[in-house]
Parts: C-alpha cells; sequence; structure tokens
C-alpha cells in the first residue's frame, strides 16, 4: 500500500471554508485505478491545519492518478477558489509506502 498526505495551513477561521469545499469535492480520486481512500484530516489542537490522506494499492497506481488529465483537472480548480486566501495554499506532500501492518 502507499499513502500520501498533503497537509495545509489555512488561517484558522479559514479552516471551515476549506472543510466544506472538500465535502463537495468531485470524487473523481474515487474511481481511480487501485485507488482505495481518502480522508480529510485536521489537527485538534490547530484547527488551520488540514491533511488529505490518500491510500493506494501501490505506488504506481497512484503515479497514474497522478499524470492523468483527471489530476489535473482537480487541481486547476483549486486555483479557482473565489477566496483570496484559500488560492495561495500550497500543501506540503508526504509520500510513504507501507511497510508493515
Amino acid at each position: 500500500m502507499f499513502v500520501v498526505d498533503s497537509m495545509v495551513k489555512v488561517p484558522d477561521h479559514k479552516a471551515d471554508d476549506l472543510i466544506d469545499i472538500y465535502r463537495k469535492r468531485s470524487r473523481l480520486v474515487d474511481q481511480a485505478d487501485g485507488f482505495i481512500s481518502f480522508q480529510l484530516l485536521q489537527n485538534d489542537r490547530k484547527p488551520g491545519e488540514l491533511t488529505v490522506h490518500l491510500e493506494w494499492e501501490s505506488k504506481e497506481a497512484y503515479l497514474k492518478w497522478a499524470r492523468s488529465e483527471q489530476f489535473k483537472k482537480i487541481h486547476e480548480l483549486e486555483k479557482q477558489y473565489p477566496d483570496q486566501e484559500l488560492q495561495g495554499i500550497v500543501p506540503k506532500v508526504s509520500k510513504y509506502e507501507v511497510v508493515a501492518t
């Protein structure tokens, strides 16, 4: 299994706005080959720190998705957020190979 985490920090007062965007997400990734699950995590002590947690069957499945037109489409939509503060967020992406369960 392969895990990808994308952590962003937004002003605390914008956290609910970002959460709402993810609740209404396109779900294009859900149909990708090798996709297992999506979760949006919120730090319990820092409400403006949110992490998108994606699980994949393999690194290859993730890379295929990351090179797809659907991936590009989703990330182009992010650049069009009506809120200027949310438009400029840059995630810190971490990738992990699951080595034990």
